[in-house]
């Protein structure tokens, strides 16, 4: 055997999986911890991992490991797998896709698949009016897309991000994102005409909506100018800066203010958007229609696929060749996509994730009544966190946050940390999880904050 050889067992993933918490080894069991070492030795060592398991199969609510352990997902691949893993309709056009194409460029023989998720997203993205979209791989692909387009637009350059902000990876999306650790220390000096903006962010700043909105603005008028500005771009919830929810009031004086101005406002949705806060999009929660919508993540089932989606009139602004890639809108990816959003919008996931956010509310608003260490609840539908502090101090404990999560990992949850201080647990269940197994996974985050 070479080490190129795959020694993957044929387990057959999706719902079919038996769909319970079963831990045979401890984590990682030794054929995990033998391609871990093989990862160590092979892989970069910046491509880090959180769940020290090597995967072969996941469905359901979850994912099992080469060792034969079975952990509780409450992660989705980071809000990728929102309709399960290896979701049989999602499988069924891949596969036909692939038997079909797996690739033409649609820059040179364009098909019918990027075409139907184009009109889909178009249909379904906030607001009536004429909207275009157009396809790439990744979520930050598609906010660098999102900022080329309002700056061909407007003709402005500027462009305003908000504290807390997670926007990708890439030059100008690190330049966006707010947190330096893990990704943008080092990395430097990023693109130009960035600026950062105060957030609502209610349980730290005191403020209402309107009167943090009033904050921002101000900042952005007196050290930016209006005139400057191509386009403000906000997560209607904050996903990597840790669920924060914006308080009423906010997110619509931006977009007015925008309006008033020229200024493009973007929604970048790639965490939030396809039925996670239990609307098709966040912004729908807040009242708001975006100019631009960037969607990437739960989008195609755990394919990569992203797009941009927006005004008619300004997407039209970018000339002939001026938007695309490679493999931008892969027929595969479209495929899978196309089968996702049918899962969306008729089997009921949209209700499904409501359903998890009130089990995810209660249960963690019970954990914040009995422990003091647990500072805010916040979220809306499958997309939930807690935020651990210290209680006498409400300061940020990240200590704490890393112990319970971990120690949920070794009991078989998986589960992951956030927020600009480390100290938020997020909750981003698939929404094919039994309430049974998401009660279980809870269970176990309980124990693991009594024990800390």
């Amino acid at each position: 055997m070479t080490d190129a050889t795959l020694t993957t067992p044929a387990i057959t993933g999706g719902p079919s999986l038996p769909q319970e918490r079963r831990l045979v080894t401890s984590i990682p069991g030794p054929r995990s911890a033998e391609i871990l070492a093989r990862k160590a030795a092979a892989v970069a060592p910046g491509v880090a991992h959180s769940v020290p398991i090597a995967t072969v199969a996941a469905g359901g609510g979850v994912i099992v490991d080469i060792d034969g352990n079975s952990l509780i997902d409450l992660g989705s691949g980071i809000a990728v797998t929102t309709v399960g893993n290896a979701h049989p309709a999602v499988v069924a056009a891949v596969a036909e896709q692939t038997a079909r194409f797996t690739h033409t460029c649609f820059m040179v023989s364009p098909y019918e698949e990027y075409v139907a998720v184009a009109e889909a997203l178009n249909r379904l993205t906030p607001g009536d009016h004429e909207k275009r979209s157009a396809l790439f791989n990744t979520g930050a692909e598609a906010v660098e897309n999102a900022v080329k387009i309002a700056r061909k637009h407007t003709g402005r350059q500027a462009v305003v991000a908000f504290e807390h902000g997670y926007h990708g990876r890439t030059n100008l999306t690190m330049a966006l994102t707010a947190k330096s650790m893990p990704y943008k220390s080092g990395f430097g000096p990023f693109a130009p005409e960035v600026y950062r903006a105060p957030l609502s962010y209610p349980f730290r700043d005191g403020l209402s909506g309107p009167e943090a909105a009033k904050r921002a603005i101000t900042l952005i008028e007196k050290q930016i100018g209006a005139d400057n500005l191509a386009a403000i771009i906000i997560e209607p919830i904050q996903g990597e800066g840790g669920f924060i929810v914006p308080a009423d009031g906010f997110l619509p004086a931006l977009v007015e203010w925008a309006r008033a101005n020229g200024v493009v406002f973007i929604a970048d949705e790639v965490q939030t958007g396809f039925a996670r806060t239990g609307a098709m999009f966040a912004s729908e929660h807040f009242g708001v229609v975006p100019d631009l919508i960037t969607t990437a993540k739960g989008i195609a089932g755990g394919m990569p696929l992203a797009a941009v989606t927006g005004r008619a009139e300004i997407m039209d602004a970018a000339h002939a060749g001026g938007l695309g890639g490679t493999y931008g809108g892969n027929p595969v990816a479209c495929a899978a996509a196309l089968a996702a959003i049918h899962a969306y919008e008729n089997d009921g996931l949209i209700e499904r994730a409501n359903e998890i956010g009130a089990i995810l509310r209660e249960r963690l608003t019970a954990l914040q009544v009995s422990d003091a260490r647990v500072g805010d609840v916040r979220g809306l539908g499958a997309m939930m966190a807690v935020e651990f502090v210290d209680p006498a101090t409400s300061e940020p404990d990240a200590a704490l946050a890393g112990a319970v999560a971990r120690a949920a990992i070794a009991a078989g949850v998986v589960t992951l940390t956030c927020g600009t201080y480390g100290n938020v647990i997020r909750f981003l269940p698939p929404l094919a999880i039994g309430d049974e197994l998401l009660h279980e996974g809870l269970d176990v985050i309980a124990q693991a904050l009594a024990e800390a």
